[in-house]
């Protein structure tokens, strides 16, 4: 018995030995840990014929088992994760920290706001009667009044120190104190996925904005960039520094003189005399602050500003605080005085807004520097090879281009040629302008024209309108107009209709890149044209655009819409020549919640009752104003006909514009009519019960369940499906009648826009030959299931789909089809 306990035991030990040999517990010596470290670097994960290949190879890894080799990559991967995952908890640790206190700042300089409105309060209430005169006590008087500074105090160094300190000190009560009455930008809200904090002033003299945020870059690099103001902000034409002298605590004070663009043709351009200050406080912030100096003299010759308004920058500026560990935290506040009275009453909303100062300004400087540091840490990846500094300037100089136009400087040789009887369309050339650019340089060039006009649009979402110019260009342009602008840049004119060309209609966008929060798409953009004469019938006449669109969110209050394009070669250099034209929309005194409800989709008749017959009052006061500027080159002796042709083109523009805007102009309809699709469609509620009543007839399951019966939670149901349902015509080419609100993210596009997409458009190969096997099937049995595709959106992206539903939609009764319904199911773009 003892015999048998003892040989127990020692088979329990040569048990527990091959454990501790064949299994992980291994002990490594440093030349073995070198050894794997090695080939982890080449390959992380390698297989089991390249773990005994390195244990052949590595003669001091030969007493070391396969499986224990593997053991040690999967712990060595594990701890790879961990680091990783460590390395980003503390990063996202350290923002929520600066966060954090930042949150707190702004809940202290709330608090004190209050207070101080509460001692205002009851000061007013204790002193204030009826047969009082207007009071004098400075504890009621604004904060932000700022006295005018005599010329008397710029002429010597100790004045402008004296004013540089006093704007310092008005600027950091703007920035952190309570000398404005700040209230949180609309649709701003700040939060974790959020740019930053945005407020606008709520009862200042002018116009005022201020944002907070915190960003991955060093207050130096942040100084650099933000005093680089035409970098940023596109609408700075030019910043000059004429005086620069050294000031106290290592800072400067500089005499600037900056003029910006005019945003329509209806109104002067503006330009400021400022004193700019730069210095480090005691606590190691970086401020840089800037105000107006008095005088309408002052600065250049008159001569040099005839074209411009001078407008009246308030103390701004920015402070710029290093935070523990790394970053940045940022306090930006602007406050001007437009000086809206040289406008028409019409555009004065537009220089009396803080929320079109917040947008074009105050957000635009926040997301452009947050926008390098994703770029300095790698974070943006672009397409076809560009670096993002290069993309940059190609917005930047689309934008610049185009402002040109839209302004027509004298001192950039711009002269308007005499009209031809109507006003509407205003044309101006330039003979001066130089399109040279590295090599290419255009012969015999007589100059540029731009044909330009200023249109207001009532009740017409400007993000909706840009998005339909951008998707539909077939819509408002002509292919022959593209054609010749296009042949400039080869030294090849022709007058249009001189090379006839058929447009196949199709365009193809290619991007390039966006920014950070997808508020500016840069992309290039393919015609599709062929020749019409027998000699060049296989010659392709596809035109490539250089296009740049912005402004697309309709959340975003006071936001301007653009499209702006200029013809390029395919192969396109990083200094191509660029000849800007296109579209502006500014919103100019929409409201909260004006345009909210008014969108291309089914929400509005999902989301609220037979009430809404009073949005159409209240949307009718929304009000934008469109500027178009087209550009084109042309040779001396072309000089009148490229004009009429340019006038004429405008005109031709601005009218299929205005077809589109009353289109997708929500005030146009009455309550009853908004809820349809389209004027050959039945209703909404009607359309949706048809679909689920027929895809429920012929699988016998139901589409979805819904709480209730009614048809508007069957539609309310339907419209927030999350498989992409579509709905085409059974015509000899099949279009889109309807979609729910994943088809037409699926899609990208709008349901006014659906219309235009034939079916055979968005499948491949694959999925056109299994819905044309199946079809007879389909109109046999009622419905279908296709297998898992690809299809592709407008925007040319492609989506995989696991599987489609085909089935036929009966209208009332069940003798007549109506369309078919198709539903992806777990799409998801590739």
């Amino acid at each position: 018995m003892a015999m048998v306990a003892q040989h127990h035991r020692e088979n329990s030990s040569g048990s527990i030995s091959k454990h501790f040999d064949a299994g992980k517990y291994v002990r490594y010596t440093a030349e073995q840990v070198e050894a794997l470290e090695r080939v982890y670097s080449e390959c992380p994960k390698p297989s089991s014929l390249r773990r005994q290949q390195l244990i052949r190879e590595c003669p001091i890894l030969s007493n070391i088992e396969p499986k224990q080799i593997k053991v040690w990559f999967q712990n060595r991967r594990c701890r790879e994760k961990q680091r990783k995952e460590s390395g980003r908890l503390q990063s996202v640790n350290r923002k929520l920290t600066a966060m954090n206190k930042l949150l707190m700042e702004e809940n202290d300089r709330l608090q004190k706001q209050v207070s101080q409105l509460v001692c205002e309060n009851g000061y007013m209430r204790n002193h204030l009667t009826p047969a009082s005169g207007p009071t004098t006590d400075a504890s009621c008087e604004s904060a932000v009044t700022t006295p005018q500074l005599s010329l008397r105090d710029a002429t010597n160094p100790a004045g402008l120190l004296s004013i540089a300190e006093e704007t310092l000190t008005e600027f950091l009560s703007k920035a952190t104190g309570t000398a404005v009455d700040w209230v949180q930008m609309p649709g701003m809200k700040p939060g974790p996925g959020s740019v930053g904090i945005f407020a606008i002033s709520q009862s200042c003299s002018g116009v005022a904005a201020r944002a907070c945020g915190l960003v991955s870059l060093e207050p130096t690099k942040i100084v650099e960039i933000l005093k680089d103001r035409p970098s940023w902000f596109r609408d700075c034409r030019i910043l000059e520094v004429f005086t620069m002298f050294p000031a106290g605590n290592g800072g400067t004070i500089e005499l600037l003189y900056t003029q910006t663009y005019a945003p329509t043709t209806l109104a002067p351009a503006r330009d400021f005399w400022t004193l700019r200050y730069t210095t480090t406080l005691e606590n190691g912030s970086f401020v840089v602050c800037e105000r107006s100096l008095s005088g309408t003299g002052a600065g250049p010759s008159a001569a040099a500003a005839s074209q411009f308004v001078r407008a009246e920058m308030f103390p701004s500026g920015y402070l710029i605080r290093p935070c523990d560990g790394g970053g940045s935290i940022i306090h930006i506040v602007d406050h001007f005085n437009l000086e809206a009275w040289s406008v028409p009453e019409v555009l004065r909303p537009l220089y009396e807004s803080s929320k079109v100062v917040a947008q074009k300004i105050t957000i635009s400087a926040l997301k452009y520097i947050r926008q390098i540091a994703q770029e300095t840490s790698g974070e943006v990846v672009y397409s076809l090879g560009r670096q993002p500094a290069v993309l940059r300037t190609f917005s930047q100089r689309l934008s610049r281009g185009f402002n040109d136009a839209v302004n027509g400087f004298n001192d950039d040789g711009w002269s308007v040629l005499n009209c031809d009887g109507a006003e509407d369309v205003v044309v101006a050339i330039n003979t001066a302008k130089n399109l040279n650019s590295g090599s290419n340089t255009l012969p015999l060039l007589g100059g540029v024209l731009c044909a330009k006009a200023s249109m207001l649009l009532q009740n017409v979402p400007p993000a909706v309108l840009v998005r339909f110019l951008r998707e539909h260009r077939s819509e408002w342009a002509d292919f022959n107009v593209d054609a010749y602008a296009a042949a400039a840049l080869k030294s090849t004119y022709a007058y249009p209709g001189m090379r006839p060309t058929r447009f196949t209609g199709s365009q193809i966008i290619m991007p390039l890149g966006h920014t950070i929060e997808h508020e500016e798409m840069l992309e290039v953009i393919r015609l599709e044209g062929h020749s019409l004469s027998h000699e060049d019938a296989f010659m392709s006449r596809d035109i490539h655009l250089l296009q740049m669109c912005s402004g697309i969110d309709e959340n975003a209050v006071g936001a301007c819409s653009e499209l702006v394009f200029a013809p390029i070669d395919e192969m396109f250099p990083d200094d191509a020549q660029l000849l800007p034209s296109g579209f502006r929309i500014i919103p100019l005194d929409s409201k909260p919640g004006d345009l909210a409800d008014k969108t291309l989709d089914l929400t509005s008749s999902l989301d609220v009752g037979p009430a809404t017959s009073n949005n159409g009052k209240n949307a009718g006061a929304a009000r934008s104003i469109l500027t178009i500027a087209f550009q084109f080159s042309f040779e001396s002796n072309l000089q009148e006909n490229v004009a009429s042709m340019a006038r004429q083109y405008v005109r031709s523009v601005i009218s299929s514009v205005q077809r589109v805007a009353m289109a997708i102009s929500p005030s146009g309809l009455s309550p009853t009519v908004g809820s349809k699709l389209s004027p050959a469609s039945p209703e909404a509620l009607t359309l949706a019960h048809w679909i689920c009543q027929s895809y429920s007839f012929h699988t016998g399951a139901e589409l979805f369940a819904t709480d209730s019966a009614s048809s508007e939670a069957v539609l309310k149901t339907l419209w927030h499906h999350q498989d992409a349902i579509l709905c085409c015509s059974l015509k000899a080419e099949p279009v889109f009648t309807f979609g729910n609100q994943a088809g037409l993210d699926m899609l990208e596009t709008t349901l006014v826009s659906l219309q235009d997409i034939t079916l055979d458009k968005i499948f491949d190969d694959s999925g056109r030959k299994a819905l044309y096997s199946d079809f007879s099937k389909i109109m046999q049995q009622g419905f279908a299931h296709l297998p898992a595709g690809i299809c592709m959106s407008t925007m040319g992206r492609h989506v995989s789909y696991e599987q489609a539903i085909v089935w036929k939609v009966f209208a009332a009764e069940e003798s007549s089809v109506h369309c078919l319904a198709f539903s992806f199911v777990n799409w998801s773009f590739v």
